[in-house]
């Protein structure tokens, strides 16, 4: 199923709506933890902190949308209020592995060297993600006339991918080369959490 036909039959069943509000927002909360995780002891720049809070308010603002829907709907990160729970769950966890595996072996980093590069690229890539998703699920709510805007998601995320870009300049003069390695690793990851919920919305009934 294309990506803007799956985010439609999404939109268009309540229910299911929620359920990817709440899909989002775990993932965002999930990589304010991420970031908050890779953070040195002393050596915390002003900059992750920003990243940190503003993923930690995303996925605030992303679960206080599904009240526009129904106030009573996933009130919890509970599998049941998920979509593709496993797929879900799994996705950033493995790209942080996997980005770790990549990047140790490239640069041979000391542990806390190897959480800063793993900040870096794996953000990088979340990043990137974002500002292929979030737009289209935009343009969808515009067109469905939706209550529900990520507008301002989408602005926040705009600004944190060309901050990473400056520090990723600043981490190695070969950036991108290594970005690109851990893009294709995020892309599979995506296209297999995306195969995921497409097999779930296929699934479901709508009037």
């Amino acid at each position: 199923m294309e990506f803007h036909h799956l985010v439609r039959r999404i939109v268009q069943d309540g229910s299911t709506h929620a359920k990817w509000l709440n899909t989002l927002s775990f993932m965002e909360n999930a990589g304010a933890r991420k970031i908050s995780k890779c953070e040195h002891p002393v050596m915390v720049t002003q900059i992750q902190l920003k990243h940190a809070a503003e993923e930690h308010r995303h996925a605030y603002y992303l679960k206080k949308q599904i009240g526009k829907i129904d106030p009573e709907l996933c009130k919890t990160y509970e599998s049941r209020e998920l979509l593709a729970p496993v797929a879900t769950r799994q996705y950033l966890h493995s790209l942080d592995i996997k980005a770790c595996r990549y990047l140790q072996e490239v640069f041979q980093l000391t542990k806390e060297d190897l959480k800063y590069a793993a900040y870096l690229f794996v953000t990088y890539a979340i990043e990137v993600r974002a500002d292929e998703l979030y737009p289209v699920y935009q343009e969808i709510l515009s067109e469905e006339s939706s209550k529900i805007m990520v507008k301002s998601i989408i602005l926040e995320e705009e600004g944190h991918l060309e901050e990473m870009i400056n520090q990723l300049n600043e981490f190695s003069e070969n950036w991108q080369l290594h970005a690109n390695k851990i893009l294709e690793i995020e892309k599979e990851l995506h296209l297999q959490w995306i195969n995921a919920i497409t097999e779930e919305v296929a699934q479901l009934n709508y009037a």
